[in-house]
């Protein structure tokens, strides 16, 4: 079933539509390769810029393991140098599993409901 809106615009054209038309309807310009050329390079960009920020983390993490490594032995030892009872906590300090479960659901209620708003 075709709409008779449509139908009626397809009949009703004035001068303007058709001027419109033709110079649509006209052949492409040739321009020996220069869009193709641009579209390429365009795209050629887009993927080194998607490439370039994983290439730069992959480089910054293989440079920065010996760092790090040295820093896990470093506190290793600086936390065998600490007395143990500094590093125990006290159970009255540990949050029981139905805070803990009632501050998760609102965390969820909270950012549902900002989306909500949005």
């Amino acid at each position: 079933m075709t709409s008779k809106i449509i139908n009626m615009v397809d009949r009703a054209k004035d001068a303007e539509d058709r001027l419109l038309e033709s110079i649509f309807a006209a052949e492409p310009i040739a321009d020996d390769g220069f869009s193709n050329r641009i579209v390429r390079r365009i795209r050629r960009q887009i993927w080194i810029r998607r490439l370039a920020l994983p290439t730069a983390m992959l480089v910054g993490g293989v440079i920065a393991i010996k760092p790090a490594l040295h820093l896990v032995t470093a506190g290793s030892r600086l936390l065998s140098a600490v007395p143990p009872e500094l590093l125990t906590t006290p159970a009255g300090w540990v949050p029981q599993l139905p805070v803990m479960l009632l501050g998760g659901a609102l965390l969820v209620i909270g950012m549902l409901g900002t989306r909500m708003i949005d």
